[in-house]
């Protein structure tokens, strides 16, 4: 499942505002805290200037300055974000050999690899050409009207303004898009049109409504009714060029071994390649496996006293997964059974002294909102660090798009027991906690430019210890659906260097996920559709769960009887959402 982080310049678009040039900073000869201290203005006014920059962006943090603002995504804004990546390189460089101290050296590394994220996105990877799904204006709109940050008038007026440039906005985006895929071309289409579902009568009623001046009324309608016209006519658009790349050929989805190695580097800063992590994937999943048959030998018995277990044992594991995966919620309480689960985790984790849980940090669950379907069937939406008392939202798809054959599928891929894995991975103790704890780190830094390894592979690591500490009483049925589950996230990173690099084509992956994985066909289907439409994300589940696993064992080592797993888990945590590799470091630091 996705987790929603807002880390990217490609997707919010950038400021029309000039940058501020930086305080010049000079590191002077002191000691790494005096240095460090300095490096951390610095800091502080690159991300000030980011705000600027990338007014959307600043919104997603909890930073509502320049709400007002759309920007429009054209060369001009390329320029400024390039002039952007520049002047900042320049201002961390003095810094490159100052005896800082560890958190500020791990900030610096962070901010460096932003900076270079940046570059390579615009001038590297060029997305902002082939992904038409890039160009959608609904997002920051919704969070508008739904965060109450501000008084509704003040809320509103800040759609009003961002209304102002919706057209621009479209029209750079048609001048933009040069031999698109199609598969975001199709995806673009869906969120638009879903995107409409924001500006609705609802929407024009509160302003009609609100305290805004009867000008500034008019003046919203006007833009209202501008914006949804422009929304539709970029629809249009799409679809025109949805039958022309059908007809005569679109360009490939996939971005070949060289891209994807760098994309890797940049989104994972694992210290592997990706080839090195496809490899090391390919052997864990043959364990995985072997755990797999070893419970359904123990199981079989109980299910199937009177029939011999199938000598081929990959037969004799979807045979029993298949006939218990029929346990599962209706089709209609879906979303109301996530719902009813998460004060179980809750109660779990408190009596078991797991980690500490804020009360005061509300998880809302909702269905997924129309303009983010069509990607992942759950996910976290959370607030920065900015707005960190604001709604954290649990999106579940609901499935009345399905027919009974596809949601009977969907279900039983998400059945009773697989359910509950999910909920701890997107929920409690899983993505909601660990983004609570990355907005309260004392380094802005972390928390704002989180690395998705270790975000994702958090969440994949609280499904295994949950399961370690007694969650679900050690139930045989819940442990091969665990391993079903994490040869799932095995099979991610085994699919996405597949496709993506080896040019695996749809039959091949559909084995791996069904006949290697077993995998519903729906959920395979969906997975495939998935890894058309993104490249490494799905390898850092497994890369960052095999780092935090792996390390946590090494970290009770260290500390032998003196390892306390609540400790462990708050001071891993304590350090935002930076790369494994270097809270790592920071803790074997402090544990010498």
């Amino acid at each position: 499942m996705r987790t929603i982080l807002f880390a990217g310049l490609a997707v919010f678009g950038l400021s029309a505002c000039q940058t501020s040039e930086p305080v010049a900073v000079e590191p002077a000869p002191c000691l790494a805290q005096c240095q460090s201290e300095q490096f951390q203005q610095v800091s502080q006014q690159l991300i000030d200037d980011l705000w600027r920059l990338s007014p959307t962006w600043a919104l997603y943090s909890g930073v509502y300055d320049y709400a007002d603002q759309l920007v429009v995504p054209d060369a001009d804004a390329r320029a400024r974000s390039l002039a952007f990546v520049a002047k900042w390189r320049k201002a961390l460089d003095a810094f490159d050999n100052a005896p800082l101290t560890s958190n500020a050296r791990t900030d610096k590394a962070l901010l460096d690899n932003l900076l270079d994220s940046m570059e390579w996105e615009v001038t590297r990877f060029k997305a902002w050409q082939w992904n038409p799904a890039q160009y959608n204006v609904a997002g920051p709109f919704a969070r508008l009207m739904n965060e109450e940050y501000a008084d509704l008038d003040i809320r509103l007026k800040a759609v009003l303004g961002r209304m102002g440039n919706v057209s621009q906005f479209y029209a750079a985006a048609r001048g933009n898009i040069n031999n698109p895929t199609l598969e975001h071309t199709q995806l673009a289409i869906l969120q638009n049109k879903g995107g409409l579902a924001v500006f609705s009568e609802e929407m024009l009623a509160k302003a009609k409504a609100s305290g805004l001046s009867d000008a500034d009324k008019a003046l919203f309608e006007k833009r209202f009714l501008e914006t949804r016209q422009s929304i539709l006519s970029f629809i249009g658009y799409l679809e025109s060029l949805e039958a022309d790349l059908k007809a005569n050929g679109a360009r490939s989805f996939r971005i070949g071994e060289a891209l994807y190695e760098e994309k890797f580097a940049l989104d994972i800063q694992s210290g592997m390649t990706a080839r090195q992590l496809y490899e090391k994937a390919l052997a864990d999943r043959a364990q995985a496996q072997k755990q797999m048959l070893s419970i359904t030998e123990q199981l079989w018995p109980k299910y199937f006293p009177t029939k011999p277990i199938p000598r081929d044992g990959m037969k004799a594991v979807r045979t029993l997964i298949d006939h218990l995966s029929a346990r599962h919620v209706k089709r209609d309480n879906f979303v109301a059974e996530v719902k009813a689960q998460i004060p179980e985790l809750e109660a779990f984790v408190r009596q078991h002294d797991l980690i500490t849980l804020d009360p005061n940090k509300p998880l809302v669950v909702r269905e997924t909102p129309p303009y983010m379907r069509g990607f992942a069937g759950a996910s976290i939406s959370a607030p920065g660090p900015f707005d960190k008392d604001a709604n954290t939202y649990y999106n579940v798809t609901p499935l009345d798009g399905m027919t009974e054959e596809q949601a009977e599928s969907y279900l039983r891929e998400y059945n009773h027991w697989i359910l509950q894995i999910l909920n701890i991975h997107e929920a409690i103790p899983g993505h909601y906690t660990q983004l609570v704890y990355s907005n309260e780190s004392p380094s802005l830094v972390k928390s704002l430019f989180g690395n998705g390894a270790m975000v994702e592979g958090w969440a994949v690591y609280t499904e295994r210890m949950m399961l370690e500490e007694g969650y679900g009483d050690f139930e045989m049925e819940l442990w091969l659906m665990y391993w079903k589950w994490n040869l799932r996230v095995i099979t991610n990173t085994i699919i996405d260097y597949e496709i993506q690099v080896l040019g695996a084509d749809e039959a091949a992956i559909m084995d791996h996920l069904v006949n290697g994985a077993f995998q519903q066909h729906e959920e395979a289907a969906q997975k495939w559709r998935r890894a058309t439409l993104s490249q490494v994300q799905l390898t850092s589940y497994y890369a960052g769960f095999r780092e935090i696993y792996d390390f946590r064992e090494d970290y009770k080592r260290v500390k032998g009887d003196a390892f306390d797993l609540k400790a462990f888990h708050e001071q891993f945590l304590s350090y935002g959402s930076a790369p494994v590799k270097f809270i790592r470091a920071l803790m074997l630091e402090q544990a010498q």
